[in-house]
């Protein structure tokens, strides 16, 4: 099979939400473009630098007498998710950086945020993105805790953000994540506008600032 200029491809967040974490033990999705379990909320936009997946293993060379290398012994395969949180007035943003028994009221009775040494808890994420052609593409992350916050700069110029990294351990199966993928039409109507950009959420997912 030769060179396929259509499987070269780039991914754009899912009009009306694009990310999301539930409690462990709320349903998960099996597919890319089945309608979410009412448990996940969102956690509305994302800087303009995307998600970022890194899965890459980290061996032990064992070298024999003389210095060839005559095993490659592979010690751990971290499997992150690193993105940063732009809605800092989300409630459900702030429980992702800072536990969610850290986190009480709205902005309406005043929120409340607690910063301690608590220990973060795991959690399911779910990614939903368009690709092109209208290819819908979603990660579930089944167990997953924040294991990574980024400095959080107040200034007149920077919007607040919380560059937030998430490791995922196993699930019962023995994997970190799963992906699904598929060339679905009704995508195109959950495909996001021409800059890239989510639009409004749509009224059967969760409200970007909802808790």
């Amino acid at each position: 099979m030769g060179n396929t200029a259509t499987n070269v491809t780039a991914g754009k967040p899912k009009k009306g939400g694009h990310a999301y974490r539930a409690p462990i033990g709320t349903k998960l999705p099996v597919s890319a473009t089945e309608e979410l379990d009412k448990g996940f909320a969102s956690l509305g936009y994302f800087s303009e630098d995307g998600l970022t997946n890194a899965n890459s293993p980290t061996t032990e060379k064992v070298k024999a007498w003389g210095g060839d290398t005559v095993l490659n012994h592979q010690t751990e395969k971290p499997d992150t998710f690193k993105f940063n949180m732009i809605e800092a007035l989300n409630v459900n943003v702030l429980k992702s950086v800072y536990g969610d028994h850290n986190v009480t009221g709205d902005l309406t009775t005043g929120i409340h945020v607690r910063a301690n040494s608590d220990e973060q808890q795991e959690y399911a994420w779910v990614f939903d993105m368009v690709l092109k052609g209208n290819v819908a593409k979603r990660i579930v992350v089944p167990y997953a805790s924040v294991t990574a916050v980024g400095e959080i700069v107040y200034a007149d110029n920077k919007t607040i953000g919380y560059d937030t990294t998430i490791t995922a351990v196993p699930d019962e199966g023995g994997d970190t994540h799963h992906e699904y993928i598929i060339a679905a039409p009704a995508a195109a109507a959950a495909a996001s506008n021409d800059e890239g950009e989510p639009a409004a959420a749509d009224p059967d997912t969760n409200e970007e600032g909802a808790e």
